[in-house]
């Protein structure tokens, strides 16, 4: 993770068109996670925050499958998660934060979720936002997604995940240096 070369953040006209095209599909597809909310709306408003398209971009080139999933009224923002059936693949094998990847002594991933959701301007789920995608379909019922740990569990070396099994969603809890072939983690980004 140290010395990584400075990513540029924007898309071409081509990969945003492309990006907008995967986006509209996916989004024709699931109106049941969007009710109420057209896509011209959303495309106004990708097209207004190009930084947030590379975003969406990295989100759906590590295999998460981005998609409307609320519309905040407050602020207008259209709120994205990953919805690919399992934890992205592009994901895995990532350790909880880099205080947890900074304490293992053999054996280190190549990175954390924390660090990976920051590099590409997203946000872990939190557990309360897990549950709530959980309702719009069934996600992790093969692999398992880290979710934003509360501080107090972290600050005692523990770090949340989240999967379905037994038609049930269950939250449970690893040392934050762990890392596992089958848990990524799901991001939420506003725009």
């Amino acid at each position: 993770m140290e010395n990584k070369p400075v990513i540029q953040k924007a898309l071409t006209m081509e990969q945003q068109k492309e990006l907008l095209d995967k986006l509209r599909a996916r989004f024709e597809q699931n109106s049941n996670r969007h009710q109420g909310l057209g896509w011209a709306d959303v495309q106004t408003r990708l097209e207004a925050n190009p930084e947030k398209m590379w975003s969406l971009n990295e989100m759906e080139r590590t295999g998460g499958e981005p998609d409307v999933v609320g519309y905040d009224n407050e602020t207008g923002a259209y709120i994205f998660n990953d919805c690919a059936a399992e934890s992205p693949e592009g994901r895995r094998s990532l350790c909880y934060d880099r205080k947890g990847w900074e304490s293992r002594k053999a054996n280190k991933p190549e990175g954390n979720a924390v660090d990976l959701a920051a590099e590409m301007g997203i946000e872990l789920l939190t557990e309360e936002q897990y549950y709530d995608l959980q309702t719009l379909g069934e996600f992790d019922t093969k692999t398992s997604s880290w979710v934003k740990t509360p501080p107090a569990v972290r600050k005692l070396g523990g770090a949340l995940f989240g999967d379905r099994r037994y038609g049930r969603v269950f939250t449970y809890h690893n040392g934050a240096p762990s890392y596992f072939a089958a848990r990524g983690f799901r991001g939420t980004l506003r725009v």
